[in-house]
């Protein structure tokens, strides 16, 4: 019987919610149960059948019911509604002790204390947008790179 192993995710704090962002791709079988102070995910992913399972307990409670996953291509990002919100939360586990499959999402943390937060209608806009999308309706991006003029040089 084969191990699961950790999916890789990353993760980053709002206001009204958490988000974490498993990132495996051509993800089946996906199953994510929320309670009010842990949640687990799981899939399978590639051709080999790799299964992966995490088991994350939360620095705080959330909202089981009111959380949300939306599973992508590339990856299955989970919303976790806070049970407190405007509760900013230091990090995702309850444990101090660093996890070597999670880390800080840089890209999408800002310090949101000081702006408003309009990012749960945004997670549903996005959910939205993916799920009216289709292959034939996507636009043809070849040579994109070329139009635009960038380059890359190395030194």
């Amino acid at each position: 019987m084969e191990i699961a192993q950790h999916a890789a995710a990353r993760w980053y704090d709002r206001r009204e919610a958490v988000f974490v962002e498993f990132c495996v791709e051509d993800s089946q079988d996906v199953k994510v149960n929320f309670d009010s102070s842990k949640f687990e995910f799981s899939c399978v992913t590639g051709a080999a059948d790799k299964k992966h399972h995490n088991t994350v307990d939360l620095f705080s409670e959330i909202n089981p019911k009111e959380s949300k996953h939306k599973r992508t291509d590339r990856s299955v990002l989970c919303c976790l509604r806070k049970a407190q919100p405007g509760i900013s939360w230091p990090r995702l586990t309850k444990l101090k002790e660093k996890v070597s499959w999670l880390s800080v999402d840089f890209n999408n943390w800002r310090n949101w204390e000081d702006d408003s937060d309009d990012d749960l209608s945004s997670f549903d806009k996005f959910s939205e947008m993916i799920n009216k999308m289709g292959g034939d309706d996507l636009p043809d991006l070849e040579g994109v790179d070329d139009e635009v003029g960038m380059s890359i040089e190395l030194d």
